[in-house]
């Protein structure tokens, strides 16, 4: 089991403020609108660690340290 520590790419999206709400996120992650490291995701749960990328319309994010932290 991993061990290390994660956020949520729900969380992970709204910290950065791709999105205003967690219902928003929801229905965005949801409907196969975001990639994590390059593949669809479509659970809002899922477990990001330091190094995974997010792509969001057109553009990609690298989840850090500090992102997890915040989180």
């Amino acid at each position: 089991m991993d061990e290390r520590p994660y956020i949520r790419l729900d969380q992970f999206m709204k910290a950065l403020q791709l999105v205003a709400s967690g219902g928003e996120a929801k229905h965005i992650i949801q409907g196969g609108d975001v990639e994590v490291n390059g593949e669809t995701e479509t659970r809002r749960g899922r477990k990001l660690r330091h190094g995974d990328t997010v792509g969001y319309l057109g553009e990609i994010y690298e989840v850090t340290l500090e992102d997890i932290q915040t989180g």
